[in-house]
């Protein structure tokens, strides 16, 4: 089964990056892909956190969930929607929502980010909790690929990917990371990082990243990538929008998992 990380250098204005990740999965699914997956935060990098609080959207309702289905649809493709950001019962705070579309354009899944990023280093801070609350559940999905073989797909996005238990609980054999990597932690962690995911779970990985220089004067690391079970990387692109295509195989997955039943061998 074929299927793409979708890497974009988001600006402030949500309609033209709605433009930008329709011409995107547009390409993924003229290249085979059954699966595409969007960065965090895709539909906006905005100037300021509280940004995020003007384009929050209803469960069912919304310019951005009304996107994906359709795009879901209008292309016959699985499409996960990196973040958008969803409302709750207090309004200074939103969910960081990754929603997963099956090709008939009906949300399957719905995942809120469990763990919210800080980060501060003099100039360059970060503080999700300041407009974000954290959600409790795993979520993962099951996709029955074009030639039947059925994919357990584990949600998670960008700095869940430091805490290995949430991958461990998901179980699944292809793990999805939408994410907006500062450059100051990517050129050293994320790498290493989806390898390590890969490696312990014998599963795939399939991370869509934000990825250059954006309007607002962020830079996001990039590097969207694919990696095997084995943790090799099958795919990547350094920065800039594209397409990152790779292939998953379930039979072969599950060869790796008989030849090294590491799972299998798990005491706690």
């Amino acid at each position: 089964m074929k299927i793409a990380a979708i890497q974009m250098v988001s600006g402030t204005t949500l309609q033209a990056n709605l433009d930008m990740a329709a011409e995107l999965l547009a390409q993924a699914a003229a290249q085979g892909a059954e699966l595409a997956v969007l960065p965090e935060y895709f539909g906006i990098m905005g100037w300021h956190d509280s940004d995020k609080l003007k384009l929050q959207e209803t469960a069912g309702r919304g310019v951005v969930q009304d996107f994906l289905s359709r795009a879901a649809h209008k292309l016959g493709l699985w499409i996960v929607g990196g973040t958008l950001p969803m409302a709750t019962t207090d309004t200074s705070r939103a969910r960081n929502c990754s929603l997963a579309y099956a090709p008939s354009g009906r949300c399957v899944a719905r995942y809120d980010k469990i763990h919210l990023f800080r980060f501060n280093q003099g100039e360059e801070a970060y503080d999700e909790t300041r407009v974000l609350e954290p959600g409790a559940e795993p979520v993962r999905f099951e996709l029955a690929s074009r030639d039947g073989y059925i994919y357990t797909v584990g949600m998670s996005v960008c700095y869940d990917l430091r805490f290995p238990e949430l991958y461990r609980t998901l179980h699944a054999d292809v793990l999805l990371v939408p994410s907006a990597f500062t450059y100051t932690t990517g050129q050293d962690h994320w790498e290493v990082l989806l390898r390590a995911r890969a490696i312990e779970n014998l599963a795939y990985v399939l991370a869509a990243a934000q990825g250059g220089e954006h309007e607002n004067g962020r830079r996001t690391w990039g590097h969207s990538m694919l990696v095997d079970p084995w943790g090799r990387i099958l795919a990547q692109q350094a920065e800039g929008p594209g397409v990152v295509m790779g292939e998953v195989a379930g039979l072969r997955q599950q060869e790796m998992r008989q030849r090294l039943p590491a799972l299998n061998h798990r005491v706690m």
